[in-house]
C-alpha cells in the first residue's frame, strides 16, 4: 500500500447519517475511500466503523484533516482514531523461559508478515537471550521477586517510554502485571493465554483441562486488563484432543494453537483492525 494510506476507526451510538458524515468529511478534503467496514451492535444500540482511504489527493494537510473529523466525531458523539501506513508502530515482546511464541513473532516480522518494528524485548530471565541475538532484537532482563516488583516494573515501563513502544505483547510472560502497569498501556497489552476462555483461567490450564477430559483444547488472545485473563479478546482458536493425549501431549499441541492465534492478534492490531467497546471487541476483516 502507498505511503499515504490511512486508517480511520469511529464508534459511537447508532444514529442514521453516520455513514454519510463520515464519507462526506473525507471526500471533501480529497481522500480517495479505499474500503469500508462497518457494523452495528443493535442490543447495544452501537455503531463501529473502519476506512480505509488513500490520502495522496488530499486538498489540505492531516492536521487540517483530523480537525475536520474531530468535528464530525463531536457531533455525532464518537470515540475515533486516525492512523497512517507511514507511522510505524514500535512493539515490544515480554516473555520468561517458553520461546515457541517470541520465535514465531520474529519469523513473522522478518518474513514481512507482521508491520511494525520490533524494538525490544523484555524478560524476567534470561534464558532467551540467545534467540533475541540471533534475530539482531535488544534483550532486557528484569529479574522480578515480591519485594522488588514495583520498582523493576517502574524501570520497565521507563524503558518503554524511551524507546516509544505503542504496543506491549505478553508472548507467555509468566508474571502478572499490576494495575499501574496496565493502565499505562490501555488496549495496547495482548497477552496470550492458553486455553479457550473463560475456561481454565489461572495457571496450568492444560492440566485442568485434561483433569476435566476436554475434546477440544484452544487459546486466546485478549487484551490485558486489571482483571486477570478477563479482557477484550481478539482471537481464539481450537485443537481436537482425546482420551490418549496426556497433560505433555496437549502442551505441545497447544504451542501450535498459541503461535496462530497470537501472530493473527498481533497483526490485527498493527492493521488498525480491532475496535474495543466494553469488555468485546469489534474485529474487522
Amino acid at each position: 500500500m502507498p505511503s499515504s494510506t490511512a486508517t480511520v476507526l469511529v464508534s459511537c451510538p447508532d444514529r442514521p447519517g453516520l455513514v454519510a458524515a463520515l464519507a462526506q468529511v473525507l471526500y471533501g478534503h480529497g481522500a480517495n475511500i479505499l474500503a469500508a467496514d462497518q457494523h452495528t451492535d443493535t442490543e447495544a444500540g452501537q455503531f463501529f466503523q473502519r476506512i480505509r482511504f488513500d490520502a495522496n489527493a488530499l486538498h489540505t494537510d492531516r492536521l487540517t484533516l483530523e480537525k475536520a473529523i474531530g468535528e464530525v466525531a463531536e457531533r455525532f458523539d464518537m470515540q475515533w482514531r486516525l492512523a497512517y501506513d507511514d507511522q510505524i508502530k514500535r512493539v515490544a515482546i515480554f516473555v520468561s523461559k517458553t520461546e515457541h511464541c517470541l520465535y514465531d513473532l520474529l519469523l513473522r516480522h522478518r518474513a514481512g508478515e507482521l508491520p511494525c518494528e520490533i524494538g525490544l524485548i523484555v524478560s524476567n530471565h534470561d534464558d532467551l537471550a540467545p534467540t533475541a541475538e540471533q534475530f539482531k532484537v535488544p534483550y532486557h532482563v528484569f529479574p522480578i521477586t515480591k519485594d522488588n516488583k514495583p520498582d523493576q516494573e517502574r524501570a520497565e515501563r521507563d524503558l518503554l517510554e524511551r524507546e516509544a513502544i505503542d504496543l506491549v505483547v505478553l508472548a507467555r510472560y509468566m508474571q502478572i502485571l499490576s494495575s499501574d502497569f496496565i493502565d499505562h498501556y490501555p488496549s495496547r497489552i495482548i497477552n496470550i493465554h492458553h486455553s479457550f476462555l473463560p475456561a481454565f483461567a489461572g495457571g496450568k490450564p492444560y492440566h485442568q483441562a485434561h483433569a476435566r477430559g476436554v475434546k477440544c483444547i484452544g487459546a486466546t488472545a485478549h487484551y490485558a486488563t486489571t482483571d486477570l485473563d478477563e479482557g477484550p479478546i481478539i482471537e481464539q482458536d481450537v485443537e481436537r484432543v482425546s482420551h490418549r493425549d496426556s497433560p505433555a501431549d496437549l502442551v505441545r499441541k497447544g504451542r501450535d494453537v498459541e503461535r496462530g492465534v497470537l501472530s493473527r492478534a498481533v497483526r490485527a492490531h498493527l492493521e488498525d483492525r480491532i475496535l474495543v467497546f466494553g469488555n468485546k471487541t469489534v474485529l474487522f476483516d
